[in-house]
């Protein structure tokens, strides 16, 4: 459930219990900024994964965003629904890999019109600080307008980790639109153990 700014009177909204709300912010670039460019870090290689099997992505995905920042678009999605969208030649997804495991994930979205959705970009906690983040928007980026798009756009909510707003930022996306988005928490319809996200209270 989306709720738009008509929808909307200043002042508090009650949020009915076994739903969670989140503020959302789009962002987009129309050309890429100058020196974006980042090494990764040693000992760290960011590896294409064609068609990856929709069981390593959702390892990955729950790694990566689920647990710590409740995360759970594509949890909730069937199996071959998921492995539809990641075998289609119009998506890009990268993993980030140290001493042979999956610890990033990056996902480029072309398959609508003349724009390109950086879908996912996050790290596990254990690569957070290193400098990888950087590089791999760096790739986002390159490979993004290495096709011919008019834009790329993200969006990031207060799902995510706090430092990823201010992030897209300095690497050079313009906040355009804010929406807020209401939905059944997914730690209570067993999309994600209930431990998920401490941050954010359940309320049953």
């Amino acid at each position: 459930m989306t709720v738009t700014a008509s929808d909307l009177t200043d002042g508090f909204h009650t949020v009915p219990p076994g739903k969670v709300a989140a503020v959302v912010t789009h962002l987009e670039m129309t050309a890429p900024p100058p020196a974006l460019d980042a090494p990764l870090p040693d000992g760290l290689t960011l590896r294409h994964e064609p068609a990856p099997d929709p069981d390593w992505y959702r390892d990955l995905f729950l790694r990566v965003g689920a647990l710590d920042w409740l995360w759970f678009s594509r949890l909730r999605m069937a199996r071959d629904d998921l492995g539809g969208i990641l075998s289609d030649e119009d998506v890009e997804v990268y993993a980030l890999i140290h001493d042979g495991r999956a610890e990033g994930l990056l996902e480029l979205d072309f398959r609508i019109g003349d724009s390109c959705e950086l879908a996912f970009l996050g790290l596990t906690a254990a690569m957070q600080g290193r400098g990888a983040g950087r590089a791999m928007i760096g790739t986002a980026v390159a490979r993004a307008f290495a096709r011919p798009i008019a834009r790329l756009h993200v969006h990031t909510c207060t799902f995510d980790s706090p430092v990823a707003l201010p992030f897209y930022i300095r690497a050079g996306f313009v906040p355009v639109r804010r929406e807020v988005e209401i939905t059944d928490d997914p730690r209570l319809t067993g999309t994600l153990p209930e431990g998920a996200a401490p941050h954010v209270p359940l309320i049953r």
